[in-house]
């Protein structure tokens, strides 16, 4: 069987590598961790893979926004190769961290093409980082080929800055109505989800988007972090039969495999 190489791109405070190496690697994926300077000397390294992921973490600290500096480079010296990339049928995924960093550097959800940055994600309503499990949804009608098809699932969410935001109404309503929402926070009555199902006040309940090709992929919360039943906070009482986590990468490796 095609095994799909995986760039997890990695570096300046990233810290979640490993695991989404290991997420790939269980998936059928061929993962390598590549460092974001390497990849700066030279950015024709991305056309050996077909899917690039950025991992969650703290990247340059933080401290001038979660994965701005991150996305400035990135924007600054990868955007044509990333473009190449994306135009080619390839796969991009950010989580937590590397969701930041995708919508600050403005390929997603990239509406018109230019790279404008049109959403955002900021302090949590809550005001303090929420570490703890949340149960999700895929949205109905959705073009994102990680996530068509996946059933509610639970993952940890770990972050200060995940509430999403849209610039104006007009993105808002551009996100609904091209079907580039991905995944919303679950309310237990079937409204729409409030704190403490939504953990960060994030618009519409929302845990991850997608571009307008429907592969480039970015969400708060951590499916890589749920890789064995074990993962899961209530595996002593009620242990899944699978860890939820792996849907999502199966998804985007069998994609993968078919189209690149």
């Amino acid at each position: 069987m095609k095994k799909v190489r995986v760039c997890v791109i990695t570096g300046f405070g990233i810290n979640a590598d490993l695991e989404l190496a290991e997420a790939f690697r269980r998936t059928g994926g061929l993962p390598e961790r590549v460092h974001l300077s390497d990849l700066i000397e030279n950015p024709a390294a991305l056309d050996r893979f077909g899917i690039v992921a950025f991992p969650g973490g703290f990247s340059f600290g933080d401290h001038l926004g979660s994965g701005k500096v991150f996305a400035s480079l990135c924007k600054q010296h990868l955007r044509a190769r990333l473009d190449a990339f994306v135009n080619a049928g390839k796969l991009v995924i950010g989580i937590c961290n590397g969701f930041q960093m995708l919508v600050k550097m403005g390929i997603l959800p990239n509406l018109e093409g230019d790279w404008a940055q049109d959403v955002s994600l900021i302090h949590n309503d809550s005001g303090v980082f929420e570490d703890r499990w949340v149960r999700l949804d895929s949205f109905p009608g959705t073009r994102c080929v990680w996530t068509i098809g996946l059933p509610p699932i639970e993952l940890p969410v770990r972050h200060g800055e995940g509430k999403f935001v849209a610039r104006d109404a007009g993105v808002d309503n551009a996100l609904v109505d091209g079907r580039l929402i991905a995944l919303t926070y679950r309310s237990a009555n079937g409204g729409p989800a409030r704190y403490p199902e939504n953990p960060n006040g994030s618009l519409r309940g929302i845990a991850g988007i997608c571009d307008r090709t429907g592969r480039v992929f970015g969400l708060m919360p951590h499916p890589e972090a749920f890789l064995t039943p074990y993962n899961h906070p209530r595996w002593t009482r009620s242990l899944p039969e699978r860890a939820a986590g792996l849907l999502i990468f199966e998804r985007g490796i069998e994609y993968a495999r078919k189209n690149t």
